[in-house]
């Protein structure tokens, strides 16, 4: 399924995100739990040595050097090197009749760990990231005892480094598996599948898709599609294939085709909300005082000028289907289908419906629908005059100025929300427009 919303992730997004994960893993490592060790050594040509290590504290895990690339058709690896440690705890040796005790402190340097993360998508369209791959190496362990018998302690150190080192190299991908499973799994998945956008429509933002992977940016796709909060149905056309920009200098780019803004209208058609009435008391045009009294240049078989002298009109105006929008690089076009109902407000404020007009884009053609009163019969409209389609024109200027660019500005101040985990907010926002085909489908804005 190809998506009607992309959203792109470059490196230096990736780095930014990098600067707070390596944050978390640091405090995550500095928690390591360490087990309780003992064992013997024997001494050449003296004796065996009986040791225990105990009340292991891990005071700090640094991470100073470490980076996060792409790996093409695979993930995301995290390289960290030059890492190192210190921690102490207590020491205890018996060796026939000697016994002793004491602390210590060991130091754990150059410390070089490389993890892999997978990135996909469940059932319900979340992403998911789990740790595929994880190796640690530890180059240097250095064991410093405090006690009376430093020539003994010495003898069997190498020992115990080399037991630390063991005991390290599997613990810390023990933790960091951990971390991701426990810290960054249910991060990812704070991205929100679906949004409500208000009363009436929603955006499905599930992923068609697991993320992708290349050489310059993590690519998500997701369905990007508007649907109706009342009675969600099949939308009746197809997002055709997106064609990213070739950027790479931001952090983030969200691409949404003409397919996504299209199941805006269809949803809202739908949900019956491109419905909008015009009266004297809605606006008052400046040109004739009004919006529109009878009588009006309409054409000479309907005679309404005669039937209802200075009448005053209400005209509804509504979309007969779904408006459908392309995308260029000069912005957004709309080529809407409007039905526009006039009815005479009579005395009593009953109305009385006249006729209805079907306007398609800059041309129109109109059709009569019911009978106009006074037992007039129902008759087929010959084509508009040059006045009369002046007229339409003047009446849907006043609409669009009026009305439903004022209303459509209104929706669009309060934004709608876009697919973005917890904690993340914007800023240095750009949006450009993108034609990728000579088509309707598929054009994309940035």
């Amino acid at each position: 399924t190809n998506p009607g919303f992309v959203v792109r992730i470059t490196q230096a997004g990736l780095d930014y995100a990098h600067q707070h994960g390596i944050t978390v893993l640091e405090k995550e490592l500095a928690q390591l739990k360490l087990p309780d060790i003992s064992g013997d050594f024997r001494l050449r040509h003296v004796a065996k040595v009986h040791y225990e290590i105990s009340r292991l504290d891990l005071r700090s895990f640094h991470l100073p050097y470490s980076r996060i690339s792409l790996v093409p058709n695979v993930g995301l690896q995290v390289a960290i090197s030059n890492a190192f440690a210190e921690m102490d705890g207590n020491w205890r040796v018996k060796m026939y009749f000697i016994r002793d005790h004491g602390s210590f402190d060991l130091k754990v340097e150059n410390v070089y760990i490389k993890i892999n993360l997978k990135l996909g998508s469940d059932a319900s369209g979340k992403p998911t990231i789990d740790t595929s791959d994880c190796s640690t190496r530890i180059s240097k362990v250095r064991v410093h005892f405090s006690g009376k018998f430093g020539w003994l302690y010495n003898l069997f150190r190498s020992a115990i480094e080399s037991r630390f080192r063991k005991i390290l190299e599997s613990k810390v991908c023990e933790n960091v598996v951990s971390s991701v499973r426990n810290e960054l799994q249910p991060y990812v998945r704070t991205l929100p599948v679906t949004a409500r956008i208000d009363a009436m429509a929603g955006i499905d933002y599930s992923l068609v898709a697991p993320p992708t992977a290349t050489a310059q940016s993590l690519d998500v796709d997701l369905k990007g599609e508007f649907f109706s909060l009342a009675h969600r149905s099949s939308v009746p056309f197809s997002p055709l294939a997106l064609a990213f920009p070739p950027d790479h200098d931001r952090m983030v780019y969200f691409g949404a085709s003409s397919y996504f803004f299209n199941t805006a209208g269809f949803a809202y058609h739908a949900a019956g909300a491109l419905v909008f009435e015009i009266t004297d008391s809605t606006v008052v045009s400046p040109r004739n005082g009004g919006l529109c009294r009878c009588p009006c240049p309409l054409p000479a078989p309907l005679q309404l000028e005669k039937m209802y002298p200075d009448t005053p009109m209400k005209l509804r105006l509504s979309a007969s289907s779904a408006p459908f929008l392309n995308i260029g690089p000069g912005g957004l076009s709309l080529k809407p289908i409007v039905d526009i109902q006039a009815y005479a407000i009579l005395p009593n404020s009953s109305q009385a419906p006249l006729f209805l007009l079907s306007l398609v884009s800059s041309g129109c053609a109109f059709r009569l629908v019911g009978a106009v009163p006074l037992g007039a019969k129902a008759l087929f409209l010959p084509p508009l005059s040059p006045p009369q389609v002046r007229m339409l024109q003047s009446i849907m200027n006043v609409f669009a100025s009026s009305i439903l660019l004022p209303r459509l500005n209104a929706r669009l101040d309060q934004g709608f929300p876009l697919p973005l985990p917890d904690r993340i907010q914007l800023s240095n926002i750009l949006v450009r427009f993108h034609q990728v085909s000579e088509g309707e489908l598929p054009a994309l804005p940035r």
